[in-house]
């Protein structure tokens, strides 16, 4: 019997490929990523593709560039390819070994005391490089666990993580269910029930994950809450692994708290158990530099991840320049002042827009992301119905945003959209666009039956195609 084309190619790689290379543990078969390569067929333009998919997928921190852009110019000589630095070009351009240079890492431990409010103190030795926090989460967690050892991971989180945690190191992640009903936030029940189901399925677990500021929630953990997880963590002898990758991001009260600050509080708590994931891509806005940084408090891991780092150094070029940078108080100062009015303003513009669509999205104070509740647009509470409204979003409306099944929350119906990728003309094509969308759903009970004002009597219509021609009269 000939075998179907699918399971030829599949033959194919199986016996050219190795395991790792061939599984499909790298979490890319998800609507996340699908929603890119939506974007990425038809990327809308302003100028030459109006009615293309607005990216609001991505969570990138472009709001502030130009202040970036302006503080090159006045430091020429910060970059080796320039007249004024190019005296540096012949020592930059050399080997350097995975410490990192000097300025470099300090300026680096620096940047992440100002970004925790000065609040605590960071060794420029125990700062660690990796490619992006990609490469940081995949270090730290090959330092850590073995093949087939799991970490608690509050729901939603990341969908990146099953790639960058799980792919290569073949680590589990066991999901703590966080429920609407209070805001999402993580408890010591929730984490102790998930805590029991994986030793019940004898399942070694090694840790558990936070990521503060959230992602996709843009929500920051309390004092309290830190303290009882480390708590929880120390007790169970356990690490803990702090994603605070958004920690600049934070634009309105209550202020970011570090773990760092936790464990300089509470004597307690064994800090070999305590490790911290970093980066510069959401904080400034730099995620095409690659720079991502492990700290950690025990100096087996330190000197394992450095040795790890070899295999994703950051360019001493860009180290060179991003020491310059960072090292200039007055300017770093000034831009995460300005970083956060910026992110405060759009998210509240945006947000604003959304509610008086009718969108209510859970209230935040950090990230470049809503969490959007579309729960009531969905015809009944399943996953087949929030995908049938999220292709309808990504394939009418021609908005990328993110459903909630793809960050594995525990409830179906909402969304993560990013508002910090996109210029303010943009936003408002996005807005208008979803303002539409609402004005025709509004007029369509759930049966797909639209209600005529004039006589009462409803005729049966494909929502899609309505869609359609509604969006060419938007951009008409």
């Amino acid at each position: 019997m000939d075998l179907e084309t699918s399971e030829i190619s599949n033959y194919k790689s199986s016996a050219v490929l190795s395991k790792l290379a061939s599984n499909e543990q790298h979490g890319e078969n998800s609507p996340y990523f699908d929603g890119w390569k939506a974007y990425d067929n038809d990327p809308f333009h302003l100028v030459n593709n109006l009615n293309g998919v607005i990216q609001m997928g991505l969570a990138e921190n472009q709001l502030s560039v130009d202040l970036i852009e302006e503080w090159i110019k006045r430091n020429p000589k910060a970059s080796i390819c320039t007249n004024d630095g190019i005296e540096s070009f012949r020592r930059i351009a050399n080997f350097q070994d995975y410490h990192g240079l000097p300025e470099f890492t300090n300026a680096i431990a620096k940047f992440m005391e100002k970004t925790r409010g000065g609040k605590v103190k960071f060794d420029a030795k125990r700062v660690v490089m990796a490619g992006g926090a990609t490469g940081a989460n995949e270090t730290l967690i090959l330092c850590l666990a073995d093949p087939g050892d799991a970490f608690l991971v509050p729901t939603p989180y990341y969908p990146g993580f099953n790639r960058d945690l799980r792919w290569r190191s073949g680590v589990q992640l066991l999901p703590i269910s966080c429920k609407s009903c209070n805001n999402f936030k993580i408890t010591i029940e929730a984490i102790e029930e998930a805590y029991e189901k994986g030793q019940q399925a004898n399942v070694k677990i090694k840790g558990l994950i936070l990521t503060n500021p959230c992602n996709p929630l843009g929500t920051i953990l309390d004092r309290d809450t830190l303290k009882k997880i480390s708590t929880f963590t120390n007790e169970h002898n356990i690490h803990l692994v702090c994603d605070e990758i958004y920690a600049a991001t934070v634009f309105n009260p209550p202020k970011f708290v570090s773990i760092a600050e936790i464990i300089n509080e509470d004597n307690c708590i064994n800090k070999d158990l305590v490790h911290i994931v970093s980066s510069l891509s959401k904080d400034l806005g730099f995620p095409g530099f690659r720079v991502g940084i492990v700290y950690s408090f025990n100096d087996d891991v330190v000197n394992c991840a450095r040795k790890m780092s070899s295999f994703g150094l950051v360019s001493t070029q860009t180290q060179h320049l991003l020491a310059f940078m960072l090292s200039d108080d007055e300017f770093v100062e000034e831009f995460l002042i300005e970083s956060a009015k910026r992110l405060r303003e759009r998210y509240e513009k945006f947000t604003r827009g959304l509610e008086e669509i009718g969108i209510k999205c859970l209230e935040s104070n950090a990230g470049v992301y809503c969490w959007m509740d579309l729960r009531s647009l969905l015809k009944e509470a399943t996953l087949d119905a929030e995908m049938s409204l999220w292709k309808l979003i990504i394939n009418e409306v021609k908005l990328n945003v993110s459903p909630g099944s793809s960050f594995n929350c525990s409830e179906v119906g909402w969304f993560r959209v990013c508002f910090a990728n996109i210029d303010d003309q943009t936003m408002e094509i996005a807005l208008a666009r979803i303002r539409m969308f609402m004005d025709a759903y509004n007029n369509v009970n759930k049966n797909g039956v639209m209600k005529n004002k004039h006589n009462g009597r409803g005729t049966t219509y494909d929502l899609t195609p309505q869609m359609g021609s509604t969006m060419k009269m938007l951009l008409a």
